[in-house]
């Protein structure tokens, strides 16, 4: 990855701080871009003396998923500072907040974990298309299996259940890889996804587990979950391995592609999710 300048959406903690740190051994120029300033400053320091001073060079620069005009602010600056992105990893996400909104009033799971994302990509696709071969990195689930896409309610604003709202994010970020593989088909820009599984991480902080249960669940999450370098290795198998570099439009697990559900590839509701998509974020053709 030397000489290639990689941007890492939720780099200051878990998967996405896990796969910087490997992307920087490989050589990569990696821009940590985080909501947290304090928590990235620190997190920049700890993967700097992980990685040793032969390592490749870490950028660290403000973005806020839940704010579009934060989304704007980032990329206009990337494209007046970088000449070229290589990889764009859209790692960071929320998991089963309470109900709460975006600064521009969407569900915050659905506004961060896809309409920040989605806008992210959008305005990132011209120069992405200059430094072809480049590629798009989907960080999805599991749980989208158990999401639904309601047109009706993207927002949440007649029923809110965590869980459920979760997985239509995460059914959002398959069906967004899907639709935008097939636009970029030709372009020498690789889009997929992947699903870690189930990792250590603060993914989970607004869960509500017992009191007297936290011992035990702690004990079961070192035993059975995965640690964040085992759950970023597809991520850092799509960002980097030539196996995949004309792969388009696939979902991997454990650096293997997965078959998903048909409601994750259907083509007609990713079209529609895209259209909806583009005018809940304000993009005008």
């Amino acid at each position: 990855m030397r000489g290639k300048t990689i941007i890492v959406t939720g780099a200051n903690s878990g998967i996405g701080k896990a796969t910087t740190v490997e992307l920087l051994r490989r050589g990569g120029r990696v821009i940590m871009a985080c909501r947290d300033m304090k928590r990235t400053e620190e997190a920049a320091q700890e993967i700097r003396l992980e990685t040793g001073p032969d390592s490749g060079e870490l950028l660290i620069k403000y973005l806020d998923l839940a704010s579009l005009k934060s989304v704007h602010s980032f990329c206009e600056d990337i494209i007046k500072e970088e000449p070229r992105i290589d990889v764009l990893i859209n790692n960071a996400g929320i998991y089963q907040c309470p109900y709460t909104r975006t600064e521009d009033g969407f569900e915050m799971q659905f506004g961060v974990n896809h309409l920040g994302h989605f806008l992210l990509t959008h305005l990132l696709l011209d120069l992405l298309k200059r430094s072809a071969p480049s590629r798009v990195v989907v960080v999805s689930s599991k749980l989208y299996k158990y999401g639904e896409i309601d047109f009706d309610d993207l927002s949440s604003e007649r029923r809110y259940d965590k869980a459920f709202a979760y997985g239509r994010s995460k059914l959002a970020n398959l069906l967004f890889t899907c639709e935008l593989a097939r636009r970029l088909e030709g372009t020498g820009v690789a889009v997929n996804a992947l699903t870690p599984g189930i990792v250590r991480t603060n993914l989970g902080r607004h869960v509500n587990i017992p009191l007297l249960a936290k011992p035990l669940w702690e004990l079961a999450s070192r035993a059975f979950f995965k640690s964040p370098e085992e759950g970023a290795q597809t991520s850092v198998y799509l960002a980097c391995s030539p196996d995949v570099e004309e792969v388009q439009g696939k979902c991997f697990a454990d650096c293997q592609e997965q078959k998903l559900l048909p409601k994750a590839t259907d083509q007609e509701v990713a079209r529609k999710l895209w259209d909806i998509s583009e005018v809940m974020v304000g993009i005008t053709m």
